[in-house]
Order: structure tokens, then C-alpha cells, then sequence
């Protein structure tokens, strides 16, 4: 099989030899880009399969270039973010993110974080064989349409899993724990906030209120609440 293509995009020269030898033994083809400016082009060179974006970069900072590719480009990105840098970690996931990683990272939490990443591009552990219906809200898992009403709904590839994840449970509290483990093949450490942000941004592509939420409630201490008879 082929190796898969890693992008790092880091402008700490010593940090990104050291990240590209690391994932290098571990059977990655990478190449590493210093230059917010660049990355772009370097993208469309390299073709990658997964991107790595440190946030603060020359040029163009991470989160810009998040923005500017997630359109068009379909497989992982995952984001490195300082350690209390909240705003660019909730930013970084609502800018189309798949994953962030807290600086200094940990060589083998990245290595399993760029892993399950890519496992869940090519295989997806949800089966859920027929359209699913609730009121005006159609979830159509083979070809994972979404639709509300007349109006075809975007999703992420982890937004659509999230949402197939509890609309498949629907009537059912889902904990955070289990949510993570299911989505993320990680235990839910009780601090990250992607989980939030996903569910977030679910309520408003679906078109549900955020202060008084009535498709997808959040039960305080419990978890989240796909309700089945919502319109």
C-alpha cells in the first residue's frame, strides 16, 4: 500500500525535523512547509493526505489557512495550539479542523491522534443502513446527505458521524464519554472542548435554537439528547 502523505506546516525548524523523522519511522511520507504564505501552493504540489497546522506561522497564520482549504480539501486536517489558547482551539474546529493537538505534543499522542484521523477517512465504525427521518430532518447515511426540508444541510465528515452517531441513539443520553470514544477513539479527558463545538455548530446547521435548544439538548451532568419527534 501506499504511504500516507503528511504535511506539516511549522516554522520551528528543529521541531518540524524532529516531527518529520519521528512520523517518517512510523511508515508516513512527509514534508514539512515554514511559510504560512507558501502552504497553499505546497498543498497543491504535494497532495497530501493529512495536514498538520501549527497556528503561528510567518505569512499566513494557521487558522486563515484552515479557513482557506477546508473547501477543497477532504482529508484531516489537525491543528497545533499553545496550551490555554481556548479561542484558537474552538476557532481552529469551527474553521473545519478535524483534531487538535496542545503544544509541546506529546510524539505518540500525535502519532495515535494522526492515526485514528486517518482510519476514520477511510472507514467509518457507524452503520446505519436506512435514511433516518425526524419531522422536516432527513439523515441519508449512504450517501450521507442531510437534508432539512428542501435544504440540503453541509456537514464536516465528523459533524455528519456526530449527528448519525445521536440521531441513531435518538431519545437516548449520550454521555461526553462515550461520544468521544465513539468519534474520536479516545477517552474524553473532561477539558477538551471539541465535543461542545461539534454540537454547537450541529444546532446551528440544523436550525436549532441555541439558548433553548429543542432537536439537540444538552442534559446538564449527562450528556446530549437527540429528540426523536423534534420538527
Amino acid at each position: 500500500m501506499p504511504l500516507a502523505r503528511i504535511l506539516l506546516v511549522e516554522d520551528d525548524q528543529k521541531l518540524a525535523l524532529l516531527v518529520q523523522e519521528y512520523l517518517e519511522s512510523a511508515d508516513f511520507l512527509v514534508t514539512t512547509e515554514s511559510d504560512g504564505n507558501r502552504a497553499n501552493e505546497t498543498i497543491s504540489r504535494f497532495k497530501p493526505d493529512l495536514i498538520i497546522l501549527d497556528i503561528m506561522l510567518p505569512g499566513k497564520d494557521g487558522l486563515t489557512i484552515c479557513k482557506e482549504i477546508r473547501p477543497g480539501f477532504i482529508g484531516p486536517i489537525l491543528i497545533l495550539t499553545a496550551r490555554n489558547e481556548d479561542f484558537d482551539q474552538v476557532l481552529g474546529l469551527e474553521f473545519g479542523a478535524d483534531d487538535y493537538v496542545i503544544k509541546p505534543a506529546e510524539p505518540r499522542v500525535l502519532l495515535a491522534r494522526i492515526k485514528a484521523l486517518l482510519r476514520r477517512g477511510k472507514h467509518t465504525e457507524i452503520e446505519v443502513a436506512e435514511q433516518l427521518t425526524f419531522g422536516s430532518l432527513t439523515i441519508e447515511p449512504a450517501s450521507r446527505d442531510v437534508w432539512l426540508g428542501q435544504q440540503k444541510i453541509i456537514l464536516s465528515t465528523h459533524e455528519f458521524e456526530l449527528l448519525l452517531i445521536i440521531a441513531g441513539q435518538a431519545g437516548n443520553i449520550l454521555s461526553r464519554d462515550y461520544l468521544f470514544k465513539k468519534l474520536y477513539n479516545r477517552e474524553y479527558d473532561g477539558l477538551d472542548r471539541t465535543m461542545d463545538v461539534r454540537i454547537s455548530q450541529l444546532r446551528k446547521k440544523l436550525g436549532d435554537n441555541a439558548e433553548e435548544a429543542y432537536r439537540i439538548k444538552t442534559i446538564w451532568g449527562k450528556g446530549y439528547l437527540f429528540v426523536a419527534d423534534a420538527w
